[in-house]
């Protein structure tokens, strides 16, 4: 019987992830089918206190990727939810985005949505993302529901009425409308190479479903079954291997434009002609370029790791204001909620990874919306190149993870490193980034150097960038000089 304890190991910021298969990597199963049936019934509850309804009132929605461990994850899930007297949709192979409008759809309407996902990681991972018609839950909702769980038991009931629905048919009829009402063309992309790769993920539809009725030619894309062993590569944008297979695949099929999706379709990254990838400070500039004439002088919110060429092209060439953040998507569309509701026009969220949310799209991280406004100026302008050509990459980029050893409270202990490290930096005459809403970041000569901690992991991430060759290693040498004497910080990754 799992205990409170056990439970709150599955929380992982706005998710609940964990081992869902036995026997890799010794790793025991943390996301066991009775764990998953309690977590749906602490759903249902947080549903009828934030709703007001009984169960029986509710409709729930759920869906999955292509993971392996999806059937018998789902199946304990639905039972609970039945059991409860809850209206359940089956909505099948989903993405997460498509679980949220399932919420938005007439057809679906639903009052809640589960999406079983684990994103990007391993095949031996899952989890659980939860939405409402206010969007996605937070952190402090995913306790609370924990927090249930942990108090009931496991319920069980015939899964004989759950509904089905194929949501992703849906879904894409309304990604289609989309381009086709703002082209005015029911063939917009007739004429046109568009591939994709999905990765084994839950993104092929993009390709079959969107592409293709719309007259792109998708010959050349790669990995569109799904398949839960991800035995190709990696769905994920940011993986280097995955990055490099849709580059071959667009230069070997000579196509206009590559896409990439992470595995439950919440980020994308794209290819273009030439091979040249469009991802992190590229695709920020990229949608941020795209979204500029409609949106003259608004802010644009990024994460905090993003380059000072970025800053320059977006305030500099488009005119925005740039409003770089913290780190984690739930930040910053919470963020860019916040600024627009405050009367501050901001269209655009985006990190890093990939994880774009717009307000024309209900602040939804959605990366195949991301790629339909890229598809619309792609046919608008036909060298998508061209919007960023002003933009500057630093000449070099290192990413360091220093790791916090041998104590309970790594957050604490995070912070007082960080509250030292800035008083050293001033103390030494150095230049703080300011505003600065995420640990220290320090301006040098061509480059700049962060230190803050993990959002939920005991380490400390550093990011070094420089404009010149050679120039990450300066600063680090001056960065360690700031953490020497920190005996719980593990700083041997600088060596390396």
């Amino acid at each position: 019987m799992m205990n409170e304890k056990d439970f709150f190991k599955l929380h992982n910021g706005s998710d609940v992830r964990g081992v869902a298969v036995d026997g890799v990597a010794g790793e025991p199963v943390t996301l066991t089918t009775e764990a998953v049936n309690r977590i749906a019934s602490g759903f249902v509850k947080f549903l009828t206190d934030k709703l007001g309804k009984t169960p029986a009132q509710l409709k729930v929605t759920i869906g999955n990727d292509s993971r392996v461990s999806a059937p018998q994850i789902k199946a304990a899930a639905c039972k609970a939810l039945v059991a409860h007297g809850v209206h359940v949709v089956d909505c099948g192979l989903a993405s997460t985005p498509a679980m949220f409008m399932s919420t938005v759809f007439d057809e679906t309407k639903a009052d809640g949505a589960i999406m079983l996902t684990a994103s990007h990681l391993p095949f031996n991972r899952n989890g659980m993302k939860f939405f409402t018609r206010g969007g996605g839950l937070e952190s402090a909702d995913i306790k609370k529901i924990l927090t249930t769980a942990a108090t009931l038991g496991t319920v069980e009931a015939p899964l004989d009425n759950v509904h089905h629905f194929d949501l992703i048919d849906r879904y894409s009829a309304h990604l289609r409308k989309i381009i086709t009402d703002k082209l005015g063309d029911a063939k917009p992309f007739a004429g046109m190479k568009i591939i994709v790769d999905a990765g084994n993920g839950g993104g092929g539809f993009f390709a079959t479903k969107i592409l293709q009725p719309l007259g792109a030619n998708t010959d050349g894309s790669q990995f569109l079954e799904p398949d839960g062993n991800f035995p190709n590569h990696i769905p994920n944008p940011e993986d280097k291997a995955a990055m490099a297979s849709i580059q071959r695949a667009v230069l070997d099929s000579k196509a206009d434009l590559g896409l990439i999706f992470d595995t439950d379709v919440d980020r994308m990254s794209a290819v273009l002609s030439d091979g040249e990838e469009i991802s992190r400070n590229a695709l920020i500039a990229m949608m941020a370029a795209i979204l500029a004439p409609d949106y003259p002088g608004s802010t644009i919110i990024t994460d905090s790791v993003t380059s000072d060429g970025l800053h320059k092209f977006l305030e500099g060439d488009l005119k925005l204001k740039h409003h770089r953040f913290k780190r984690g998507y739930k930040n910053v569309i919470n963020e860019c909620i916040r600024l627009n509701n405050a009367g501050t026009v901001s269209p655009l969220a985006i990190e890093t990874s990939g994880h774009g949310a717009l307000s024309e799209n209900y602040f939804l991280d959605d990366g195949a919306y991301l790629a339909v406004k890229l598809l619309i100026a792609a046919a608008k302008y036909k060298n998508l190149s061209a919007l960023i050509d002003k933009l500057t990459y630093p000449a070099e980029g290192r990413e360091f993870r220093l790791k916090i050893v041998g104590v309970e409270d790594f957050k604490a202990y995070g912070q007082r490193v960080l509250d030292e490290f800035k008083s050293r930096a001033v103390a030494e005459g150095l230049t703080l980034a300011e505003p600065n809403y995420e640990g220290v970041r320090i301006n040098f000569d061509g480059g700049w150097a962060l230190l803050r901690m993990s959002l939920h992991d005991p380490n400390m991430p550093l990011n070094v960038e420089s404009d010149a060759a050679g120039g990450c290693a300066k600063i680090v040498t001056a960065i360690k000089k700031l953490i020497v004497g920190f005996d719980k910080l593990d700083t041997s990754a600088l060596d390396a």
